[in-house]
């Protein structure tokens, strides 16, 4: 208890906040350990000198953002931190980087790019930088709308408003629907951004667990009997973090759902630009017939994740609380941006380019794949998938993600712990492997480096002969 100290005396201000700023910086610190108990409110309170009332404030305040977690008739725990190592890789160009979803540098039109930005800076004549209110640029919300449709989305450029990147779509979306307490149904394992989104709401997230054609509609049906949820959040396309793209049955029946239980669904469109194995890549929207389907479509990974820039088409009815909630954000996303892309789709080929985006991309998934086979050998198993940038690893029972990903970090690799992965903080078996930023060659190089390195881990790391025999995988 010693290390919950606080001299009362010396706390000018609201009390809580301050013993707050102090349990949560022993957290990031270390000085309290990952899933460690905290102390009983009521003992705490006694310990410090405080009322119950502030302690209860303390521990809601911490868990509202992240810090701990309760179970229920067991108490309050300390979650787990999650720090990525993305930035200091980069100073590091030893390390091959599976964790880090931003495309290479290399693989897009810089010199073009600047180009457009030239053209668009000749034809603006200032106006360029005037904040531009509203759903965004007309002339490229056009074209975005053009692109749309020959993806089986019937966009209208007024259906469309420019975002600052898919991660502002989401919230601005929870921003304009999403209310304290409101049900949001998630896939599991999914994006942690889009979790962190809903939990800043204060809403109620229930998982509904992945199968391998897509979500499982069985479990999905017997929650909907339940539970209305507000939204549904979903990836139906080479799904972050597993690849798994749904069936058209299971798009279709996703679809039937949300117009018989009254929710919307917010589809978050990444790479669906590509086919690779899947037999479907068409978007979820392209089935929406009843507008049940808010649509996100991202641009980071086919043309310069940097730029910040998406689009999103909204039901009508939701326009206005929509708008509204982009506006709050940040009035407007840059005019720029927004007339520079729309110079490069016009001057330049855009569709040359998403074929060449589509050719290396392609590639990296093949080579993956193909690698993953040899090396793995049983050892490692993964989701299956039908294309896109991820594979979703399984480590034998009694393995921890955490663990391995900290000693694969030794051997020149960074991957990603499947905890980032999931709503409720679990020990798991868990770790994704990310291939947009990687060469081809680093690809091969990085996934024989953990296919050759996974059993010096589990002679390390096993508590007995059923994990080297693999038998812990059932």
């Amino acid at each position: 208890m010693e290390k919950y100290y606080l001299n009362i005396e010396d706390i000018q201000g609201r009390k809580y906040i301050r013993i707050y700023t102090h349990i949560k910086n022993m957290i990031i610190d270390g000085k309290i350990k990952e899933h460690e108990k905290l102390p009983p409110i009521r003992k705490l309170s006694e310990y410090i000198g405080v009322n119950n009332t502030t302690i209860v404030k303390v521990y809601e305040l911490l868990e509202k953002e992240g810090y701990v977690y309760k179970i229920v008739g067991s108490g309050t725990f300390a979650s787990e931190i999650k720090k990525y190592r993305a930035k200091d890789d980069k100073k590091n160009k030893n390390i091959i980087q599976f964790d880090n979803g931003n495309p290479s540098n290399e693989m897009f039109p810089v010199e073009d790019f600047k180009k457009a930005v030239n053209s668009a800076l000749s034809k603006s004549e200032g106006s360029i930088f005037e904040y531009d209110e509203g759903l965004g640029n007309e002339g490229l919300r056009d074209r975005i709308s053009k692109y749309l449709i020959k993806n089986g989305i019937n966009a209208a450029k007024d259906d469309l408003q420019i975002i600052s990147g898919a991660q502002q779509g989401i919230d601005i979306v929870c921003k304009g629907i999403i209310n304290y307490s409101d049900i949001v149904f998630v896939e599991e394992p999914t994006y942690n951004g889009a979790i962190e989104v809903f939990k800043s709401r204060g809403a109620k997230i229930i998982s509904i667990p992945m199968l391998d054609d897509g979500i499982d509609i069985g479990i999905l049906k017997l929650k909907l009997d339940k539970i209305k949820p507000k939204l549904m959040y979903v990836m139906p396309n080479f799904q972050n973090p597993t690849g798994i793209s749904y069936s058209s049955y299971k798009k279709k029946k996703l679809l039937e759902l949300a117009e018989e239980y009254d929710f919307y669904i917010l589809e978050d469109d990444f790479i669906s630009d590509f086919k690779f194995d899947s037999e479907d890549n068409r978007p979820l929207k392209s089935y929406d017939e009843n507008n049940r389907v808010i649509y996100i479509k991202s641009f980071s990974k086919i043309f310069m994740p940097g730029l910040r820039i998406g689009v999103i088409d909204i039901p009508p009815e939701l326009m206005k609380n929509i708008l509204w909630a982009k506006y709050s954000s940040d009035i407007s996303t840059p005019g720029l941006i927004q007339s520079s892309l729309l110079c490069y789709m016009e001057e330049f080929d855009w569709d040359k380019h998403i074929e060449k985006m589509d050719k290396i991309y392609d590639e990296k998934y093949r080579v993956a794949k193909e690698c993953i086979k040899k090396f793995f050998k049983g050892r490692i198993r993964v989701r299956n998938c039908s294309g896109g940038i991820n594979f979703f690893c399984e480590l034998p029972r009694g393995c921890k993600s955490r663990e391995f990903t900290d000693f694969i970090y030794k051997k020149g690799v960074s991957v990603l712990p499947g905890t980032y992965f999931y709503d409720n903080v679990i020990d798991d078996r868990f770790f994704r492997i990310n291939i947009a930023r990687e060469s081809v060659e680093n690809i091969e190089k990085g996934i024989e480096i953990i296919g050759r390195s996974v059993e010096e881990f589990l002679k390390n790391n096993g508590e007995n002969e059923a994990i080297m025999d693999n038998r812990l995988f059932y």
